[in-house]
């Protein structure tokens, strides 16, 4: 359980580090938002989890720094800046990186993503 909301984002990365899928969307509330691109929000469990795939498959790690947390109250605004890099699985380079803008909610479970939006205001 995350009790602290600047904890979320790294362990969130410490997950998809060890290729733990269900260990990142464990951290995420049920109907979470996810955007894996700018202009297209996902909120249906398949579609995130197919989406989050797609990252992992590039088995490169990913690099998470938070910047901001701002709390108020049970509701939590992340904003972080992320890289992945390397080469990918076919030898071909890949460099993505964004500065997230993420929404997190406090319950009896700890803090939960509700937006992942990892591209911020792009």
């Amino acid at each position: 359980m995350i009790t602290e909301l600047t904890d979320l984002h790294p362990t969130w990365a410490a997950r998809f580090n060890a290729r733990d899928l269900d260990g990142m969307l464990a951290l995420c509330e049920q109907g979470a938002a996810f955007v894996p691109q700018p202009g297209c929000v996902l909120t249906a469990a398949g579609d995130v989890r197919a989406a989050l795939r797609q990252f992992l498959a590039l088995k490169l790690p990913i690099h998470v720094e938070v910047r901001h947390s701002i709390e108020a109250g049970d509701v939590g605004l992340v904003v972080a800046d992320w890289v992945i890099s390397g080469a990918g699985p076919d030898g071909s380079p890949v460099d993505l990186r964004g500065s997230a803008s993420d929404v997190a909610r406090r319950g009896s479970d700890g803090w939960k993503i509700a937006i992942d939006n990892p591209f911020g205001t792009a």
